[in-house]
């Protein structure tokens, strides 16, 4: 069993690592705002925070990570580039039977800013997978903007691809839309009624909750607009299929993503920046052709990824969560930002499993 003074004193070897490389060392307060933040990390973190209430400052939680405080001090302090380092406690509820301890440490690097992306996505991957090289971990990488691409270029409604773009995190629902805007699922029998109605609401008991009869009307008539909407074409659909099941070496991906980027136009700015990224994580020692790339992967973690994904995992054990994971956030920056964005990428790394690969525990 790994004890708390081992991983701190790896965590303080990871945050030197960071700082060799520019970073400046910040902190975040433990107990963090919940109303503002909790709604940014996507279901999963939701459903594993500690949440109290304060009778003067409102909701608030133990921190489940540091990005997003880290994000919200920078983007309070204006939006140049910089480079930040941390380490320290993270709290998260457990599944029953998962064996996992619901306080760790983590450590982390950050990067704001730069006129290069793949550039700074290179960089920060490179940079966790040197401090990792001795446990011989099993890296695997995505990309959530070429998916996004796909969506945000299918010939539908903005309602449709932004109701997609929302449920990207949650494939099961992702999944039950796109079958449903292509025409395969069945109306359910009582939507079907409602919208076969003249007027839904006649016979309606009295209303209860918080929606009032002005935004129940307007979301009927929403599906009504849907529902008179043509199918996605199952030429799309198919090419969005391909994409979600995409597996392999990087670079037969790539090569892959340029054939389907030849069909569907809209992913090919996104591919263009998978290949720069390849090309920089080449000039910074990684055979990156070699990489495994799953187009999926990211899917069901941090809900402000919107680029380059990436997580560590040690070979053999799957019982274990990642070693390290990460990826680019440019959204979170102009949500926290108020009017302001910066590009931005980062990962983090989980310093008492590294003790406990290190020395061969269980």
């Amino acid at each position: 069993m790994v004890g708390k003074a081992q991983a701190r004193a790896e965590a303080a070897r990871l945050v030197a690592h960071f700082r060799a490389a520019g970073a400046e060392e910040v902190e975040a307060d433990i107990l963090q705002p919940a109303d503002t933040l909790l709604d940014l990390y996507g279901e999963d973190i939701r459903a594993r925070a500690f949440v109290t209430h304060d009778p003067l400052s409102g909701e608030r939680m133990l921190r489940p990570d540091f990005t997003v405080p880290v994000v919200q001090m920078h983007m309070a302090q204006g939006a140049e580039p910089a480079r930040y380092t941390y380490a320290g406690e993270v709290f998260r509820r457990q599944e029953n039977g998962e064996g996992r301890a619901p306080e760790y440490i983590q450590a982390g690097y950050e990067v704001f800013g730069g006129t290069d992306p793949a550039a700074a996505d290179a960089e920060v991957f490179a940079l966790i997978a040197r401090a990792l090289a001795p446990l011989g971990l099993r890296a695997v990488t995505g990309d959530i903007g070429i998916l996004m691409a796909a969506v945000r270029g299918l010939d539908t409604s903005e309602r449709r691809k932004a109701a997609l773009l929302r449920h990207i995190w949650r494939p099961r629902r992702f999944r039950a839309l796109l079958e449903r805007y292509g025409g395969k699922a069945p109306v359910p029998p009582a939507r079907a009624a409602l919208l076969a109605s003249s007027d839904p609401l006649a016979d309606a008991p009295p209303l209860v909750g918080l929606r009032g009869r002005e935004e129940i009307e307007a979301r009927i008539e929403a599906l009504r607009e849907d529902a008179a909407l043509p199918p996605l074409g199952a030429g799309e659909v198919a090419l969005l299929d391909e994409i979600l099941s995409l597996r392999g070496r990087s670079d037969a991906a790539l090569g892959k993503l340029r054939e389907i980027a030849a069909e569907m136009p809209a992913v090919s700015k996104a591919v263009d920046g998978l290949e720069r990224r390849l090309e920089a994580l080449e000039r910074r020692g990684i055979e990156a052709g070699a990489l495994a790339f799953e187009a999926s992967h990211g899917r069901t973690t941090m809900e402000y990824y919107d680029g380059f994904v990436f997580a560590f995992h040690a070979e053999g054990r799957p019982e274990l969560p990642p070693v390290a994971s990460g990826g680019r956030y440019d959204a979170l920056t102009a949500v926290l930002g108020r009017g302001r964005s910066i590009p931005a990428v980062g990962g983090v790394i989980r310093p008492g499993l590294v003790v406990q690969l290190r020395e061969g525990e269980t």
